[in-house]
């Protein structure tokens, strides 16, 4: 690696202040936190207006020819871009209520194609669909009705009932009936075009619940929701035919309770074996932390601040991007001046107290989503991440030697 030119200017003194840090990239910053560059990746805009908001993205392979393609949401339109080329196809618009804002990817109807469950009009009734594909690639999909309820926000598909095959769980922002959020499981019924989808609540005691995600969390087997809600980071687990609560950690504190808990949270691993749990505190939160897990299974676990100072944290994700055995946490922001965008942290080896700095996008990407993957085939996860104010779709290739 060459050493930066130097100036012949009086901006000598900003030159010697640019060449220390990329010297000593990886000394301890405040906090447990470091700078460092080892990470990289290669950016690439894969549509530079979308819409006025990209809600929700993910991947998908819709052509069936073993490649990942990318979906984005937006407000009015649900679009698919087919890898490698990214010629993008518009695959339902204005066929369910503004806004759309989740999606979750599943071969519904079991005809060997990918279809989708797509919520919208988050804002006002909360509506739930599902859509699938016309005759050709180019026609647009079908819509039909899965239910209704009002704030509905994420939805991801999971085996929650332990019937042999996922349901359609689904989150809502805020609380319409009883003390909280009314965390539920769609049933894919045996005519999903025509059938009613049953559904059962598997908990309705949190509140401003802004995230889920599913995961065998103690290994025997069953799959297991961790939420983030105002009430913090939660467990919830089958036991018959009842639903347990597990408090994991309080999140955020503050006087006011919409600055309390959490709004994002995803489950990694260090050196293959050591677990933690991430979160964006508290909802659209000014801080990222992670939670390492206690000797006392029953006690809350460790929480920590890795980093801070954001606004509108909203996208997080966990994957081992470099291969060395041990997950990263990839972060987006949306609405931190002039620095919105993505974010990985690296930890070495399983130190979970040191984490490193990453920066893969400033200031080209106002996240509001993101989701990590193998795009190009070469084995290591890149990332896609979709834009709020600013309306975009990119693509990172992992890049990483």
């Amino acid at each position: 690696m060459m050493l930066p030119a130097r100036p012949k200017s009086s901006a000598s003194l900003a030159w010697f202040s640019g060449l220390c840090t990329w010297i000593f990239g990886g000394l301890m910053l405040s906090g447990g936190l470091i700078a460092n560059d080892v990470i990289r990746f290669e950016e690439q805009t894969i549509d530079a207006d979308v819409g006025k908001v990209c809600y929700a993205v993910t991947l998908s392979d819709i052509n069936n020819d073993d490649r990942p393609d990318i979906v984005a949401v937006t407000e009015s339109r649900v679009v698919w871009y087919e890898n490698p080329t990214w010629t993008m196809r518009v695959m339902i618009q204005d066929q369910t209520p503004a806004d759309n804002v989740c999606i979750a990817p599943m071969d519904i109807d079991q005809d060997g194609k990918i279809d989708f469950a797509v919520g919208a009009g988050w804002t006002k009734r909360g509506t739930l669909h599902w859509i699938t594909r016309g005759a050709t690639l180019d026609d647009r999909w079908s819509v039909y009705s899965i239910g209704e309820e009002s704030w509905l926000h994420r939805a991801r598909w999971a085996d929650v009932l332990g019937k042999g095959r996922p349901q359609l769980v689904i989150s809502p922002l805020n609380a319409t009936t009883g003390s909280g959020v009314r965390l539920m499981a769609f049933e894919i019924p045996a005519d999903p075009k025509t059938d009613r989808w049953q559904s059962i609540v598997l908990s309705e005691e949190l509140n401003r619940m802004h995230n889920h995600w599913h995961v065998d969390f103690d290994g025997d087997g069953a799959i297991d929701t961790l939420t983030a809600s105002q009430e913090g980071l939660k467990l919830i687990q089958r036991i018959g035919d009842m639903f347990a609560t597990r408090h994991l950690g309080d999140g955020a504190d503050a006087p006011d309770a919409a600055m309390r808990g959490a709004g994002e949270i995803k489950i990694g691993s260090l050196s293959g074996q050591k677990r933690f749990l991430t979160a964006v505190e508290p909802m659209h939160g000014h801080s990222l932390t992670v939670y390492t897990e206690p000797e006392d299974a029953t006690s809350k676990w460790n929480r920590m601040v890795i980093d801070e100072g954001f606004q509108r944290g909203h996208g997080l994700w966990t994957a081992d991007l470099n291969g060395d055995g041990s997950d990263e946490v990839i972060f987006g922001h949306s609405d931190t001046p002039g620095k919105f965008g993505v974010i990985v942290y690296s930890c070495a080896g399983d130190d979970s107290a040191k984490w490193s700095r990453h920066v893969v996008d400033e200031g080209g990407i106002a996240t509001e989503d993101l989701v990590v993957g193998d795009v190009n085939g070469d084995g290591r996860p890149d990332i896609v991440a979709g834009g709020r104010a600013t309306h975009n779709v990119k693509l990172y290739l992992n890049r990483i030697k």
